[in-house]
């Protein structure tokens, strides 16, 4: 499914891995989410070795991991060295959150990229990292799941 249009929506790891896991508890609100999104929505390489790293321990897993990704659900976005440094500057200032590589690479490509919605289940990060140091991110899905 090939689809000529800017993302608007980065997506993270959880949520990710929530829509590809029906025993997940974020899985009814995150396929739900999904279902609405605009496609593709824009992520790293970074988020992606994490969700294989969580979630692909099974030749299933993986399969079903690898068909979400060539799906065109997603946009991966490409990093270049001189853009290390923001990065860094990034996990730096949200080291009391110990923010990781992931969510550094999501909080800069939406710096970059003028996106401001953020498909995760990470929401007490989310809630806490800006925009260029002001803007909040606007994060879906909206709730919580049922505990």
């Amino acid at each position: 499914m090939a689809v000529d249009r800017k993302p608007d929506t980065l997506a993270d790891t959880g949520a990710i891995l929530a829509v590809l896991d029906q025993d997940d508890r974020w899985h009814p609100l995150c396929s739900d989410t999904f279902g609405q999104l605009h496609l593709p929505m824009l992520t790293s390489e970074a988020v992606l070795t994490k969700l294989f790293h969580l979630f692909a321990k099974t030749p299933h897993e993986i399969r079903s991991a690898w068909d979400f990704i060539r799906s065109g659900a997603l946009a991966l976005a490409t990093l270049s060295e001189p853009e290390l440094p923001r990065l860094h500057e990034l996990m730096s200032r949200y080291s009391d959150h110990l923010m990781d590589f992931a969510d550094a690479t999501l909080v800069y490509l939406a710096e970059r990229e003028s996106i401001s919605t953020v498909f995760t289940v990470d929401h007490a990060d989310f809630s806490t990292y800006r925009i260029a140091g002001r803007r909040r991110f606007r994060i879906l899905p909206t709730e919580h799941p049922s505990r």
